[in-house]
């Protein structure tokens, strides 16, 4: 069995963790290939040596005959492996140094169990929808896929924005706002939770449509179905406007077309027995605390 690991960097306490991580993989005589910048990290800043067979710096030198990768990070750096990686037939695993993680959901205390119900064969895949994001008037992005969310966000000026949004060919609104978020299923989590964006599962098959911070107090958000083009315009007193991609962003002229539709491939994530959306749901965002429920 063959595995690659993706990192960044994590605190010093996680240390512990990583060494029963890679001990695990040691013991059990599983190639790895290793980020060759997270390696760099581990033993310059840690002064910690990971198991290890063979390096990777990119997708360009990345093998593909690998049965799982393993994030080790928060959410951040789940995104960051689908960017670096961009491998969509191998599960991706995120192992939890973070603090919240819906991606990254195998936490600190499961480690060891996680690793031998994955490699036991005790596991579902899960398989998350993408967007693809198309620039007419400028140039694409190298990497025109997201998984959580597409923003477009005002710069150069506090003024607001105008985004005209259409569905296939047929006007939706006209957004009076800071900005709006295009998001996943996955997403509805994050950027979209954050401004008010309601919560949907995985496998719901739409996209969550979010205004940020529009001036007109009707304004809410949308859910659609997925299989809609999504194009945006946008109008503003500057002279271009920021759109993001996940984690990544670029300055786009005002003249420049968007369009959003959904990605022809989709992620697959792995979930282990007990570790539903519903669970993480309850666990990452402390519902039922309060001993009144």
């Amino acid at each position: 069995m063959k595995v690659a690991v993706f990192g960044t960097t994590v605190s010093d306490s996680f240390t512990p963790v990583l060494n029963e991580f890679f001990g695990f993989l040691k013991s059990n005589k599983i190639e790895v290939q290793l980020f060759k910048p997270f390696f760099s990290f581990l033993t310059d800043e840690l002064k910690t040596e990971p198991f290890y067979t063979s390096f990777f710096n990119s997708y360009h030198d990345f093998k593909n005959n690998c049965d799982f990768i393993f994030s080790v990070g928060g959410d951040g750096t789940f995104l960051h492996s689908v960017l670096n990686i961009r491998n969509f037939d191998i599960p991706v695993v995120g192992v939890n140094s973070g603090r919240l993680g819906f991606l990254a959901d195998i936490s600190e205390n499961q480690v060891n169990n996680a690793l031998s119900q994955i490699f036991n064969h005790n596991y579902s895949l899960v398989e998350r929808t993408m967007l693809e994001v198309n620039f007419k008037g400028q140039q694409n992005l190298d990497f025109n896929y997201a998984l959580n969310e597409m923003t477009v966000l005002k710069t150069d000026t506090s003024s607001m924005i105008n985004v005209y949004a259409y569905l296939d060919k047929e006007l939706l609104n006209n957004y009076w706002a800071d900005g709006l978020i295009i998001a996943t299923p996955t997403g509805s989590t994050a950027y979209s939770l954050s401004v008010g964006g309601p919560i949907i599962t995985p496998d719901s098959e739409n996209f969550v449509i979010t205004p940020l911070a529009p001036h007109n107090l009707t304004i809410r958000p949308l859910v659609v179905p997925d299989n809609y083009e999504i194009k945006l315009k946008v109008e503003g007193r500057g002279t271009n406007f920021l759109t993001s991609l996940d984690s990544r962003s670029v300055a786009v002229d005002l003249s420049t077309v968007i369009k959003v539709k959904k990605a022809s491939f989709k992620l697959k994530t792995v979930q282990l027995p007990g570790q539903t959306f519903f669970s993480t749901l309850r666990n990452k965002l402390m519902w039922g605390i309060d001993k009144r429920n």
